[in-house]
């Protein structure tokens, strides 16, 4: 009874545990959204129910033992097959996001979700047939379901937590499907040390142990190769939030997380601008209603690896910064690997909208910076009403708010949304579109103001009041870029308003790729 029990117990969690590592494993190509955890929880359970339904149906022809053994054996065996076969699946993956194609897309994301289906169903065979060999007595049928399924039940609540909570963070993705899959292995060996048939568990045992020794858990990963178009890879690792990557080109560097689309921060020795979105940023001043040459002070909520803050130190002098940054990895690649070490800077590692709601009503700033993304995503909480009015309560009298925004070259649906959401606790709202590829995802910053506004700033007075001592990269980019704002209208009828409590991002997100990919 132990040791079913015991066997029992660990099914559950190795269970629960692949679970939360899978998910972890299809966030770096498929993002953090409702979309895929849908899809993962609703297999899981799927396969959950395929394996009770024939753990049952093998219980009942084979009523001992190794029957159960060799197949929970079987079961732990592809949990540790997981990491080693998803790799290229993965690739494709992030292939087909980038790109925008259906095919590698859809077809990645069905078939790393059948890497689970065997070794799911093999472990949820265990509880029935368990269940099974312990009914001497039909009189007591029900209470030994209830308690192994209990046993099970607590098993989960620690496979739940404990790779979110440990084996994640210190060991890696990777790692943790070995040693979820070796731990119940060793549970077996254990069991069927007695038994014939011992040599089966003991031989899966040896194999996962090879394959775990010959892919030695690491906290730091850094490797240097050359990727091709990609640029050569000078780090890489594996946090507690993403997956992280830096990029060069001869001096330039790039930040990419997560295999996805979109790169977070970009350094350009050669050149004073970034070259990308976060240039536009630099015009956020140019929106107060007072002619200034520079905010006092500015806030960015999703600094990565400093892009922005480093742009503005080298534009507007070292004005105090505060940045915002979920992910601590990032920071300290940030500082290792893009110079992020500017005095003025203050980064702090918290998330934005908590962080924010816990300073003091006098913490107010000239410029608030939004641009926190997974992409092709944003996190809900930083697009919603209730969002925009904190963030408009430590504004300055004259402060406004910059948030960049993923759109199509013809799809503005989330541009569009946003700002008729900001609408809703700003009276002026601007937009300025970034020039991009038609057959790429592009940008667009939103700029609002607490200020009311009828017209457009007098930027060609504010132009001319730049001291001539700043770069004239910067000026000439600065007169480009603000002759295509938009002053855009106070409301819409069409456009959904974001709350806390119903803000559908990912499903805007889901129509602008899919009206990509199937074209005008």
């Amino acid at each position: 009874m132990k040791y079913l029990s015991t066997l029992v117990f660990v099914g559950g969690a190795v269970t629960l545990g692949v679970e939360l590592s899978a998910s972890r494993l299809l966030e770096p190509a498929f993002g953090n959204n409702q979309l895929v955890w849908a899809a993962l929880i609703g297999l899981i359970l799927l396969y959950l129910a395929i394996g009770a339904w024939l753990g049952g149906k093998l219980a009942d022809r084979f009523p001992h033992r190794r029957g159960l053994e060799i197949t929970a054996t079987l079961g732990a065996l592809g949990v540790a097959l997981i990491p080693a076969a998803s790799p290229w699946i993965l690739r494709w993956a992030a292939t087909g996001l980038e790109t925008f194609q259906v095919g590698p897309l859809l077809g990645s994301l069905v078939s790393v979700l059948l890497l689970f289906s065997i070794p799911i169903t093999l472990l949820g065979t265990i509880s029935p047939w368990a269940v099974r060999l312990l009914l001497d007595d039909l009189t007591h049928a029900g209470q030994v379901a209830g308690r192994l399924y209990a046993v099970a039940t607590m098993g989960s609540l620690l496979g739940t937590f404990l790779p979110v909570l440990w084996l994640i963070p210190v060991y890696g993705t990777r790692w943790t499907f070995y040693l979820l899959s070796l731990t119940l292995l060793i549970v077996l060996v254990i069991g069927t040390l007695r038994q014939r048939h011992r040599w089966v568990a003991l031989l899966a045992l040896v194999i996962v142990l090879g394959m775990a020794l010959g892919s030695a858990p690491s906290t730091t990963i850094r490797r240097s190769w050359d990727d091709g178009a990609a640029g050569q890879i000078i780090y890489e690792d594996e946090s507690l939030y993403n997956y992280i990557a830096v990029r060069q080109w001869g001096s330039e560097r790039h930040l990419k997380l997560n295999d996805g689309v979109g790169i977070h921060s970009v350094a350009h020795p050669a050149s004073v601008l970034s070259l990308g979105i976060w240039d536009y940023f630099l015009l956020a001043p140019f929106f107060q209603s007072r002619v200034q040459l520079a905010p006092q002070n500015l806030l960015v909520i999703g600094l990565a690896a400093g892009t922005v803050s480093e742009l503005y130190t080298n534009i507007y002098g070292p004005l105090p910064i505060t940045g915002i940054e979920l992910d601590p990895q990032i920071i300290e690649v940030g500082q290792t690997y893009f110079g992020m070490n500017q005095p003025n800077l203050t980064a702090v590692a918290a998330d934005g909208r908590r962080w924010l709601a816990q300073q003091p009503a006098t913490a107010r700033w000239d410029v608030i910076v939004i641009d926190a993304y997974r992409p092709p995503y944003i996190p809900f909480h930083l697009t919603t009403v209730e969002f925009f009015t904190l963030v408009q309560q430590h504004l300055a009298t004259d402060g406004v708010v910059a948030i960049n925004v993923g759109r199509t070259a013809t799809n503005y649906e989330l541009v569009d949304t946003l700002a008729a959401t900001l609408g809703q606790v700003f009276p002026t709202v601007y937009a300025i579109d970034e020039p991009g590829p038609p057959n790429a995802l592009s940008n667009s910053l939103l700029i609002a103001s607490s200020q009311p506004q009828t017209d457009l700033p007098n930027f060609a007075e504010q132009l001319a009041q730049l001291p001539a001592s700043l770069p004239a990269e910067f000026q000439a980019f600065a007169q480009r870029a603000l002759l295509q704002t938009r002053l855009l209208p106070s409301s819409s009828a069409d456009s959904i308003i974001f709350t806390d409590d119903h803000a559908p991002v990912e499903q805007v997100v889901h129509r602008i790729i899919w009206d990509f990919m199937i074209g005008p």
